[in-house]
């Protein structure tokens, strides 16, 4: 939407190393490397302030992975009053970092060729994102250089991102069938060192990501797109050495906790694997000690944070300077297929098989050995919040346990599912606070402190965000018709277009 200059926003064009080898689809030769290192630090933010504006303090609390710790903040998304600050940021800086580099790559490659296919796999993997944050968005007249730019329809957002990503996917088939073992942007590729095939499977299991959260608005439609993204030759992500990371120079996540100290595991994920006796437990979270006793203590979400000491003390993510940041993993493709296969959709297995699946590749991920003990039990449920500082425990909302049931109704299994769905795609908070809303999966805590002025959400917790004050400011007649467009009020109450399951 905004175009800024290009030495403001890239690393430098004039620099020898940006020259790539011809693109062999095409035969032209593009200084385009540079591009697109920034579209993809902007997929799922690495920049740390881009980090906690867009994730820490939004999807990772929606998504109960995370919870705010600082106790000036007494506007907050966890309590659904956040600043316009806080509500324009993922909108402005996704919009201003994605279309900038990718409007040069589109003027370059005239909308052709390998390299704008990958960008555009990029630009859906982002925005997927926004239109699941807000609702309806710019898309199809975005990046086109004007200052205010009309709004579509969530429908029609994901619609288009479909066809986007179908093209861009043919696009990098009849590539790599053509020039298999090249990587001519490798140096660029901070996601998979220039692999073509695997962008191909992260496009498909993308696909089959969005086919999955429209389910219950459009069923038809959301079948055969996952459909497309199954039978593909290249198909899917199934194994962990094909999972979408990236690397930076220092992992966002370790950011938040140690040197912004503005973050601290939240109670309902601990809840949910101190029940299940979940060996990820040391992989995810660090251990603490409150009032003399050692543990994994999550702190409540959506309440009020008393002082920012008194937060600290509860555990901190185990998230390392160096380690990379997840995109997507082979485990929730798993978890994927298997909705699929409960629906009776043909994805080539059993939902039991897959669900089985997902849990070891989750396992396999963090290193841990056999997954088989924990596949087996049927005891274990979610434990209660026992608040060691004594304020806001609270009981289980769920009690849903682990081992498959195949005689049990379609609810139980979908919860089932989504419940170690959510553990294993840790911590994609946005990604597990989408699946919540649409499924109604896991069951979280009502939060304590509701300032929105909008009882239900007490609850109900989120379904969005408002769109950023600054459209309602400088694209007022177009902020107009995405309220319209929403088809509710512009709240944090109102329903996506593809929230439309009966909970």
């Amino acid at each position: 939407m905004l175009i800024v200059s290009c030495s403001e926003m890239f690393r430098d064009l004039n620099a020898d190393e940006t020259q790539l080898t011809p693109d062999l689809m095409n035969g032209d030769n593009y200084k385009l490397g540079a591009f697109f290192p920034q579209m993809q630090e902007s997929v799922n933010p690495v920049q740390e302030n881009d980090y906690q504006m867009c994730n820490s303090l939004i999807g990772d609390v929606y998504g109960r992975y995370m919870s705010i710790t600082n106790d000036g903040w007494k506007n907050n998304f966890a309590t659904f009053n956040a600043p316009n600050y806080w509500i324009s940021y993922p909108f402005s800086t996704t919009f201003t970092k994605i279309y900038g580099p990718w409007i040069l790559i589109k003027k370059e490659t005239k909308g052709q060729g390998a390299y704008f296919a990958w960008a555009q796999i990029l630009r859906v993997a982002a925005f997927h994102r926004i239109t699941d944050m807000y609702g309806p968005i710019p898309y199809s007249k975005a990046g086109r250089g004007a200052v205010s730019v009309e709004y579509d329809s969530q429908e029609d957002v994901y619609k288009a991102m479909f066809a986007d990503l179908t093209d861009a996917i043919n696009t990098l088939t009849e590539y790599v069938n053509k020039n298999r073992g090249t990587n001519p942007l490798a140096a660029y590729d901070e996601v998979y060192g220039g692999d073509f095939v695997k962008w191909i499977k992260f496009a498909n299991s993308l696909k089959l990501r969005m086919a999955m959260r429209i389910v219950y608005a459009d069923e038809v439609l959301a079948k055969r797109m996952a459909i497309e993204a199954i039978i593909h030759p290249i198909g899917v992500i199934k194994k962990n050495s094909d999972n979408a990371f990236i690397a930076f120079p220092r992992n966002p996540i370790n950011v938040m906790w140690d040197a912004y100290t503005d973050t601290r595991v939240c109670a309902d994920i601990v809840s949910y694997m101190e029940g299940y006796k979940d060996p990820r437990m040391e992989k995810y979270f660090q251990l603490s000690e409150i009032n003399g006793n050692k543990g994994y203590f999550g702190l409540r979400c959506g309440i009020s944070i008393s002082s920012k000491a008194w937060a600290l003390k509860y555990s901190a993510p185990v998230a390392n300077p160096t380690d990379k940041l997840l995109w997507m993993n082979a485990s929730e493709v798993a978890f994927l297929l298997a909705e699929g296969a409960l629906r009776g959709w043909n994805v080539g297995e059993t939902a039991e098989q897959l669900y089985k699946e997902g849990i070891k590749l989750s396992f396999e991920q963090y290193g841990l050995i056999s997954a088989e003990a924990y596949l087996a039990n049927d005891t274990f449920r979610p434990a209660d919040y026992v608040d060691p500082q004594g304020l806001y425990s609270e009981p289980s909302q769920s009690s849903i346990t682990i081992k498959w049931v195949s005689e049990a109704p379609f609810e139980e299994n979908l919860e089932r599912i989504i419940t170690q769905k959510w553990i294993a795609i840790w911590p994609l908070g946005l990604e597990a606070w989408s699946e919540q809303r649409r499924t109604g999966y896991p069951r979280f805590m009502p939060v304590k402190l509701n300032s929105s002025g909008e009882p239900t959400l007490t609850t109900k917790l989120a379904s969005r965000i408002p769109f950023p004050p600054d459209e309602v400011e400088n694209n007022r007649i177009n902020y107009t018709t995405a309220v319209l467009l929403l088809n509710g009020s512009d709240n944090y109450s109102t329903r996506l277009w593809w929230d439309k399951k009966v909970k």
